[in-house]
């Protein structure tokens, strides 16, 4: 798989218990991961290396328990606080609830008739969701929140919102 393949999901928060279960910490709503198998961190040289899941078990809407494999202690669990986790593109399509933020990662955001660009990345601030794409080579920040989304289309991943006035120029420089 190339780095397009893998979705940044959360990270690791916390050790728990005398078994060394790591506690994730996800951004993919209400879900079970019951059949998940496996993870990936990313090592020093920034490859993604899988690590398998012997166990899942929920705390919340946004944390969940993992008994990873040859990880028996809570020392052995130690080094991977803190770590970022990646899931594979068809475990975040089984995985991410519908509902969530992160789902929208791949949609189309367009500002009324006017394609934008797709979501690159999404970011969940407490009163607005904010979605990184590039615009005519630029990275740019949309706001979704009450003012701004106007509609959202799952079927074809489309999303239309109404930008404040002079939000694009902020980041493209004037027209």
């Amino acid at each position: 798989m190339k780095q397009d393949d893998y979705i940044n999901i959360g990270k690791v928060a916390g050790v728990y218990g005398l078994k060394g279960e790591i506690v994730l910490q996800h951004a993919l709503g209400n879900t079970s991961l019951e059949d998940l198998r496996k993870i990936f961190i990313k090592d020093a040289g920034g490859n993604f290396m899988p690590w398998f899941v012997e166990g899942v078990r929920i705390k919340n809407e946004t944390e969940a328990y993992l008994k990873l494999e040859d990880i028996q202690t809570p020392e052995a669990a130690r080094p991977l606080l803190r770590k970022e986790i990646w899931f594979s593109g068809a475990d975040f399509k089984r995985h991410a609830s519908k509902a969530a933020p992160i789902s929208l990662l791949g949609y189309t955001v367009k500002d009324g008739k006017q394609v934008l660009g797709i979501i690159q990345e999404v970011i969940e601030q407490p009163h607005q969701v904010l979605c990184r794409l590039t615009v005519r080579g630029k990275e740019v920040l949309i706001p979704l929140h009450e003012e701004s989304l106007k509609k959202v289309d799952h079927q074809y991943k489309n999303i239309t919102v109404k930008l404040p006035e002079g939000l694009l120029e902020v980041y493209l420089g004037s027209a």
